[in-house]
């Protein structure tokens, strides 16, 4: 994080400007808005100054700046548009210790002015730390269209509230969970609908209710956290990582993700690999129901998809047995996530009509699965935690009677920056595995849609191939 976001409380604080044209302009207007007592020094000003000078709005200082300008102000911008003047405001802000933006001159500016989303207290500041702020014009446009109109009085309503919630719930958890139902709720939507007065008489029995509608026990939400790229995750597992008190989760989870989560959560790894298990799968179970029963709001995040090769059906039949509330969410599995990435079509009307999903690693053992039959269907198989028995994969198949020559890819950290893809024969299989150094986590896919994976470097992915 290059900047450190910050909003700065200028209400009726000094405030200096060094400028008198457009630029200089822009931020009289930013300043007005947030209250400040703003002086502009120039030689001269444009129309759009002056007026504001003439109406008593700002005050200016109708010469060229000096140093001394610097003395009493809270923060100063530079905005004159002469590289020279310019460098000398920043220069003497500098030694005054007092904080300057240069305007489009990051590298002389100690903070900088991001792209601003309004709704009366509730503002939205996007920065690029000055590298693009075409891109940040344009994620504020986004920004724009995603919060509603009336936000602004949404967050007034609330803030009119605040001490009686805070009389009524002295606990802080209490609080928090009374107003995260109130903004998911009905009359949140009221004030947003403009209904304010109806919305303020439900506010007021919910205030005083001994409930208030709140939930006295913890849940469990099984969050599919998809196979890696954040981007791929659905809009419900975003909300809820976002609002969990605990994040649970396993070597699969790449930080990308947990990032998403608050600051304040409590995080916790029980990932496991083949031979190396942080905590039993009983463990996991007793962990996250006893952080449900502490009345935390839990997040149990896997992986693809929790309900595919990641146990969530054990996990929701422990914590249902004692009564623990559980939702779940699906997210991408790794064939899906995969084959997406690599352009390769699972199923394909020339060349494969069904899918099927296999795991390589059973439970402490080799999985019950019949390769056989699996050779004679003809279709696709994918084959997860596949690379440590890939040899005896294939051998099996080819036993089964499929031919050794079917086209197999092999996906390493699928859909991540870092994606290896490499190709070849089944019988070759385990020589594609060592050659190319796959250690997982990857996907098998064996069939001939696999002959279709990218092979074009632009993809921005490692590609290889071995006859």
């Amino acid at each position: 994080m290059a900047y450190f976001p910050a909003f700065f409380d200028l209400s009726d604080r000094l405030v200096l400007i060094v400028g008198g044209g457009e630029q200089a302009a822009r931020r009289v207007r930013l300043l007005r808005a947030a209250g400040a007592r703003v002086t502009v020094v120039a030689p001269s000003f444009d129309h759009e100054i002056a007026g504001a000078i003439e109406s008593g709005a700002v005050a200016a200082i109708e010469r060229d700046f000096i140093a001394e300008d610097i003395i009493g102000q809270t923060i100063v911008f530079a905005a004159s548009g002469a590289d020279g003047i310019d460098a000398a405001v920043a220069d003497a802000a500098r030694a005054a210790a007092v904080p300057v933006n240069v305007t489009d001159r990051a590298d002389l500016s100690t903070f900088i002015v991001p792209a601003i989303v309004e709704r009366g207290p509730v503002i939205v500041g996007i920065c690029t730390g000055g590298t693009a702020p075409v891109l940040a014009s344009r994620l504020r446009e986004a920004v724009e269209r995603l919060l509603p109109s009336r936000l602004g009085r949404l967050a007034r309503f609330a803030g009119s509230f605040r001490e009686s919630v805070k009389a009524t719930r002295p606990d802080g958890q209490a609080r928090r969970r009374f107003w995260e139902r109130f903004f998911d709720g009905p009359i949140a939507d009221q004030v947003l609908a403009g209904d304010e007065h109806g919305a303020r008489e439900r506010m007021l029995t919910s205030v005083n209710s001994p409930s208030g509608g709140e939930v006295a026990s913890g849940s469990v939400a099984i969050v599919g956290a998809g196979p890696g790229d954040p981007d791929l995750l659905t809009l419900r597992a975003l909300r809820l990582i976002q609002r969990a008190e605990v994040v649970i989760y396993d070597k699969l989870v790449g930080p990308e993700v947990l990032n998403l989560a608050r600051r304040d959560a409590s995080r916790l790894f029980v990932g496991k690999s083949k031979g190396n298990h942080s905590k039993s799968q009983d463990q996991i179970n007793a962990l996250v129901a006893e952080q449900a029963l502490a009345g935390k709001r839990v997040v149990r995040l896997k992986g693809g998809d929790p309900m595919i090769f990641g146990r969530g059906g054990e996990e929701i039949a422990y914590l249902r047995q004692r009564g623990i509330t559980v939702e779940v969410v699906p997210g991408i599995t790794a064939a899906l996530g995969c084959a997406a990435a690599t352009g390769i079509p699972l199923t394909h009307r020339d060349h494969a009509q069904a899918v099927t999903l296999v795991t390589g690693h059973g439970q402490d053992q080799d999985p019950d699965i019949d390769w056989a039959a699996l050779a004679r269907l003809g279709q696709t198989l994918v084959v997860y935690m596949g690379v440590g028995a890939a040899g005896e994969i294939a051998s099996r198949l080819v036993d089964g009677g499929l031919d050794p020559a079917t086209p197999v890819a092999v996906i390493e950290n699928g859909t991540l920056p870092n994606q290896k893809t490499v190709h070849g024969r089944l019988a070759g299989l385990a020589a594609l595995v060592r050659q190319n150094q796959i250690v997982g986590p990857a996907l098998i896919v064996i069939g001939r849609v696999a002959a279709l994976a990218q092979t074009a470097s632009d993809d921005g992915y490692q590609t290889a191939a071995v006859a």
